[in-house]
C-alpha cells in the first residue's frame, strides 16, 4: 500500500488499469447495471471527469473489464494433451464466471477484443489444431465446449439455491402441495436423487465435459481430422 510523508495510505495514481479494476470490483459487486462512470469515480474516490482521461466510454470499459476476466481463465498448452488441457481450461473457465457472473452473456459479444481475448482463442485453437483438428473440426469442438461451459455456468448463477443447505427447502417449495399425484416423475427424480445429502447441482459438470471431451476424441487417433462416417 502506497504511504505518504506521513505514513498514511494515499491512492495510487489513476491509470487506465486502475479504472478497469474499479470497474471489475464494482461488477462484481451489484452486476453490470451498477456500472456506471458515477458509480465507477465513487469506487476509485475521483470525480467522474477523471475517468474520462482514461477510457472514452462504458463501452470501452466493459471492453476493457471483459478482457480482464479472460485474463483469469487458465489457457491449455500447445505441447500437452488436449484432453486435459480443455478440461482445465474449460473448469477454469467455470470458476472465473462463478466470480464474474455478470460476464457470462457477454464473453463472446463484444467486438473489440482486448489482448487477454485474443491471446485466449488463439491458445484454444492452437491446442486443438496441434492435437490433430482440421480447421472444420476445430471450430465444431471449441462451439460445442464453450456452448456447454458458459450454458452451464449461466444455469448456475440463476439456480435459487444457495448452498447445499437451502436445497431442501427450496425443492420442497416448488412443489404443489394440493396436487402431488399430478407430476409423479418430478417427486421421484427430487426425492430421490435432489433431497439426498450430498447433492450438488455442480458435480454434473464434470460428467457432462466427460461425455464431450470423449465424443469429440473419436476422429483424433489414427490421425483422423473430420469425424468418423456413420
Amino acid at each position: 500500500m502506497r504511504t505518504d510523508s506521513d505514513g498514511r495510505p494515499t491512492r495510487a495514481p489513476l491509470s487506465r488499469d486502475r479504472v478497469l479494476q474499479g470497474a471489475l470490483t464494482v461488477a462484481d459487486a451489484g452486476g453490470l447495471e451498477s456500472l456506471t462512470i458515477r458509480s465507477l469515480a465513487q469506487e476509485l474516490g475521483v470525480k467522474p471527469m477523471s475517468v474520462y482521461y482514461h477510457v472514452a466510454n462504458k463501452s470501452e470499459i466493459i471492453d476493457g473489464i471483459v478482457d480482464l476476466v479472460y485474463s483469469e481463465i487458465e489457457l491449455p498448452a500447445l505441447d500437452g494433451d488436449w484432453r486435459t488441457g480443455m478440461r482445465r481450461r474449460a473448469a477454469s473457465a467455470r470458476t472465473v464466471l462463478r466470480r464474474h457472473p455478470w460476464a457470462i452473456p457477454l464473453l463472446q459479444s463484444r467486438t473489440k477484443p482486448g489482448p487477454a481475448t485474443l491471446r485466449h482463442h488463439d491458445a484454444v485453437i492452437g491446442s486443438l489444431r496441434t492435437a490433430g483438428f482440421s480447421v472444420t473440426m476445430t471450430a465444431h469442438a471449441f462451439a460445442l465446449i464453450d456452448s456447454y461451459v458458459f450454458g452451464f455456468a449461466l444455469s448456475e448463477s440463476a439456480l435459487p439455491i444457495n448452498g447445499p443447505e437451502t436445497v431442501a427447502e427450496v425443492a420442497t417449495s416448488m412443489f404443489p402441495a394440493d396436487f402431488p399425484d399430478l407430476y409423479p416423475h418430478l417427486i421421484e427424480f427430487t426425492t430421490e436423487h435432489v433431497l439426498k445429502p450430498g447433492y450438488d447441482f455442480g458435480a454434473e459438470f464434470d460428467f457432462g465435459l466427460t461425455i464431450i471431451l470423449n465424443a469429440l476424441s473419436e476422429p483424433v487417433p489414427g490421425g483422423s481430422t473430420e469425424p468418423s462416417s456413420p
